[in-house]
């Protein structure tokens, strides 16, 4: 079984070698079973130069500026049965490759996993403080499956789909979705084709870069809404999105 991974990167230069050096280290072994591929995403710096700089590394141009768009392209682009996200400020965790390709292995019913994400550049109190959000996303995948007979949950950014479900419901939706709530919406829609697995046990490092920049709990309620609108209304409840980058106060 091939893993697509694909990785959108906009305007990433100061971080973007580091992602890639992580996911060097995490497909050894999996040289064969995995492509790489590296969305530039309208960016205007060194972003595509440094990503072709590594030779593992395939480069997907997509001159229209949206996360969601750039996952599209990529996955356009890929070839693998499975298509994984991560994004450029991620650290892929050794065993990540191993796990996923473990799982959709044994369970031919599996067409999506997801896992939590680890601050590595935050205090331990504000990675205990997601652990709460994360389990408030689950009790509501719960009341949801409980009374709707339907409820999923992905982490965008840490999640893997099978190609031919992904197929099946039509990619990913760049006429509605930009950056909120697009996990969301996948993990609705593919729940219908069939299952999707949430597991603390594939986690993904990465930065609070956002969190550090906006506020935790601002960013809590606002990632809290837009896991709530799409389900009830179909949409995002936040349409624009600010651009965080490395090193940025």
């Amino acid at each position: 079984m091939k893993l697509s991974l694909v990785i959108p990167a906009y305007n990433e230069e100061a971080g973007l070698a580091e992602c890639l050096g992580f996911v060097e280290r995490g497909i050894v072994g999996h040289e064969d079973e995995v492509e790489v591929i590296v969305v530039n995403n309208a960016s205007t710096d060194r972003t595509k130069a440094i990503a072709q700089s590594f030779s593992f590394v395939r480069v997907v141009d997509e001159e229209r500026k949206g996360l969601v768009r750039a996952r599209q392209a990529g996955f356009v682009a890929s070839t693998g049965e499975l298509v994984g996200n991560i994004d450029a400020d991620s650290q892929l965790p050794l065993g990540w490759v191993t796990k996923v390709l473990t799982e959709f292995e044994k369970d031919p019913k599996l067409v999506a996993l997801s896992g939590p994400y680890i601050y590595y550049d935050l205090s331990p109190v504000i990675s205990s403080l997601s652990k709460i959000f994360y389990a408030i996303g689950l009790a509501v995948v719960w009341f949801n499956q409980l009374f709707f007979k339907k409820g999923a949950m992905l982490q965008g950014g840490n999640f893997i789909l099978k190609r031919t479900a992904l197929e099946a419901i039509g990619g990913y939706r760049v006429d509605k979705f930009d950056f909120y709530g697009e996990e969301t919406d996948v993990a609705m829609r593919i729940e219908k084709v069939g299952k999707v697995k949430w597991t603390f046990a594939l986690p993904m490092k990465t930065s609070g870069r956002r969190l550090k920049n906006e506020g935790v709990i601002r960013i809590a309620l606002r990632y809290g809404i837009n896991y709530l609108w799409p389900i009830i209304f179909g949409r995002p409840y936040t349409k624009v999105n600010a651009d965080i980058r490395k090193g940025d106060k």
